[in-house]
């Protein structure tokens, strides 16, 4: 079993009247990704500061490797959390080297490996430029070396992709699947559905300071009964013989099938015995985009 780095019990964060997290269970074990999604107010910045320490709960819990995230050690245990903000501020006149050295006296680090870090995320060749030159996709990939200082157990990462282009993009998912492999624990907050949903094992989604779903994709798409769609085109026209009366035709050679999540295997099987008649295949799954619209239009009913 998994241990669990970070673990919210009964958490509320209120702001007088207004209700920023409203009971909130939450726990992020070892060696997992999760990706965060909502709309702005739903509670998904609260969250990152409760577990930073930046706030405390107005009722809850918050635990940072078993034990109190606002207790006695709670400076020791936050030293083991990178955090990558939305907004990154770096001083323009510094240059990358710099401003991770700055970084890394700051979290009490030794600076030995700051050249590997720099490497790392792809901007070794900049270091000695000034980061007022920097594009926004370097002052990222800065802001991200700084996070990955003293390999933390625990990362936040909010809207990490903002500003980088599909290369950088792809490198920074290596860098989190590396991650996780070395038992790291990362929490993913982000508006960009679409890219995450390969990435993570879990995703949760909030909504008004509460959580409406927590699971990995398979597990809400079929919470949902959103269909997956599979189309199928035939060589020959007469080979759709063997197809149950399920299948919808949409021309002479191609069919449809809109199936639940549990009944694909059964689905792929009858494909599995017409494989020699089909000339193509396509398999459509409701993205995490579609999901997400789907639970929020639920909890509005």
């Amino acid at each position: 079993m998994n241990n669990d780095l970070v673990t919210l019990a009964g958490v509320s964060k209120h702001y007088g009247a207004q209700r920023a997290l409203d009971g909130l269970d939450l726990q992020l074990h070892e060696g997992e990704c999760v990706a965060l999604a909502g709309h702005n107010g739903a509670g998904k910045s609260t969250l990152i500061k409760l577990i930073l320490g930046l706030m405390r709960p107005t009722h809850g819990s918050v635990k940072l490797f078993g034990q109190d995230a606002h207790g006695a050690a709670a400076a020791r245990l936050r030293s083991n959390i990178g955090y990558l903000p939305e907004t990154v501020a770096l001083h323009p006149s510094m240059t990358g080297a710099e401003t991770l050295a700055f970084y890394a006296r700051l979290k009490r680090q030794p600076v030995s490996g700051n050249a590997r870090l720099l490497e790392k995320v792809g901007i070794a060749s900049a270091a000695h430029r000034r980061v007022g030159g920097y594009s926004k996709g370097m002052r990222q990939r800065l802001a991200l070396a700084q996070a990955l200082l003293g390999q933390p157990r625990v990362l936040l990462f909010d809207e990490p992709t903002t500003g980088l282009d599909p290369a950088s993009r792809l490198m920074f998912y290596e860098i989190v699947h590396e991650l996780r492999a070395g038992g790291a624990t990362i929490l993913l907050s982000t508006h960009a559905l679409s890219e995450v949903a390969g990435h993570a094992d879990r995703i949760v989604v909030m909504k008004a300071g509460k959580k409406i779903a927590d699971g990995p994709m398979s597990a809400l798409r079929r919470s949902t009964g959103l269909p997956l769609r599979i189309r199928l085109t035939f060589e020959d026209a007469q080979a759709d013989a063997m197809l149950p009366q399920t299948w919808r035709r949409i021309d002479a050679s191609r069919f449809e099938l809109a199936c639940q999540e549990q009944d694909k295997v059964e689905a792929i099987r009858v494909i599995g015995a017409l494989a020699p008649a089909i000339a193509d295949l396509d398999i459509q799954a409701p993205g995490l985009d579609d999901i997400y619209a789907h639970l929020l239009e639920r909890e509005d009913v």
